[in-house]
């Protein structure tokens, strides 16, 4: 799990289809499908289950195992932004060089 595959299950949960979340991230069908079947196979319970068809019941939603992944991943994404916003992190940045220099040969 990472952002990407995050926002592609906050994108399916919001327009209901693969096909339409991966237009709304500007992502090809083909790529979101294979996001998504991966994360079905990965994690213990699918988390995005899809009805085949054209017809009004077709499309995608989350599980409830996706919603709780998805839940669980975003707090643990505001949990490392709120411990990378302190004095240490900001006291290691500023000792980085903006450019590293060249490799030098041995």
């Amino acid at each position: 799990m990472g952002p990407g595959k995050a926002d592609l299950l906050e994108a399916i949960r919001a327009h209901g289809s693969i096909s339409a979340a991966a237009r709304a991230m500007d992502m090809s069908y083909r790529r979101a499908w294979l996001l998504v079947d991966a994360m079905n196979r990965c994690w213990a319970q699918p988390l995005v289950a899809t009805s085949p068809g054209r017809a009004g019941g077709s499309g995608a939603q989350l599980t409830e195992a996706g919603e709780t992944i998805l839940a669980h991943y975003r707090a643990l994404e505001q949990r490392i932004e709120q411990a990378a916003d302190n004095p240490d992190t900001a006291a290691l940045a500023a000792l980085l060089r903006p450019i590293p220099t060249e490799r030098q040969e041995h």
